[in-house]
């Protein structure tokens, strides 16, 4: 068993398709195809079944998985520690981040450490900020960005910035342009919510609990596992919403949006790193411009 045939295996898995696999991975399908195979046959285990033009995990392929993504993750971690002996000239660094860290405050950061560092490769994966925590418990990333609470005693969390959110309607909302958003009754609206794991919603559930009301108390129109979807169904009119103003900086200017005056949470930026695992120069590197700001 190889290195590589466990990189082609997950590749093949998570896209449950040998075609887009082997693209993504430079590889040809052929090749892809036969790597998969020699790990069936030298095991004697069927990894997936084919049925017609999709194939799909067995049991035992789903097994298998967990163990390969942990091998590679182990191994990426020793080629980091080799790579810090260079100092900073070649090597890699892996971000998770949840979507409004990911999209509207990171950018910046990479940008600005790629530009500094242009020998490090920097791979950036998006997710709610309950994958986030689980990537960089397993050794999936060296670093993760979140905006929601995380209690994990293998993770050290430390708040890098601050997060303004705003409660927003499309402007035909009865809310909208009220002078006394703090009076309104929360179950008077229907609401358009990200999906469980999500900061941005457990912010909303925490305003709510707030002002006496539960989840089940409210009217949920929609929910989504995105911003943009969220901040679109709400722009049509599909409801309330409670999202970072970052995300919704432009649709208030352009007028798609009205910001409601009511008082909602402020939440942070939170940074995650494994407690255990060998910092490398890249990751000090990184966590020194994010903390200069």
């Amino acid at each position: 068993m190889t290195l590589e045939q466990l990189r082609i295996f997950v590749a093949v898995a998570e896209r449950e398709h040998v075609t887009r696999a082997a693209a993504d991975l430079n590889l040809t399908q052929s090749a892809t195809s036969a790597a998969v195979s020699a790990l069936e046959a030298r095991y004697a285990t069927k990894l997936f079944d084919r049925v017609g033009r999709r194939i799909a995990l067995t049991d035992a392929g789903r097994t298998f998985l967990a163990e390969a993504k942990a091998v590679l993750a182990r191994a990426a971690g020793a080629e980091l520690v080799l790579a810090d002996l260079a100092g900073l000239k070649v090597g890699s660094l892996r971000l998770a981040a949840s979507q409004t860290v990911g999209n509207y405050w990171l950018p910046g950061f990479v940008h600005r450490f790629r530009s500094a560092y242009p020998g490090l490769a920097v791979e950036l994966t998006m997710g709610n900020t309950e994958t986030v925590a689980a990537m960089v418990r397993k050794g999936e990333a060296n670093l993760g960005f979140v905006e929601g609470d995380v209690e994990d005693q293998a993770l050290n969390v430390a708040a890098v910035a601050d997060d303004d959110m705003v409660l927003i309607v499309a402007p035909g909302h009865a809310w909208a342009g009220s002078l006394d958003g703090a009076a309104l009754d929360l179950r008077a609206s229907p609401w358009v919510m990200r999906e469980h794991g999500s900061g941005t919603r457990s912010i909303l559930e925490a305003m709510l609990k707030a002002h006496g009301h539960r989840l089940a108390d409210v009217e949920i129109s929609l929910e989504f596992p995105s911003n943009e979807a969220v901040r679109v169904a709400v722009e049509a009119g599909a409801g309330a919403t409670v999202m970072s103003r970052l995300v919704v900086a432009n649709a208030l200017k352009a007028g798609r949006l009205a910001a409601v005056n009511y008082p909602v949470p402020r939440r942070k930026f939170f940074m995650l790193r494994h407690t255990q695992h060998h910092e490398t120069a890249a990751e000090r590197e990184f966590v020194r411009l994010v903390s200069e700001g």
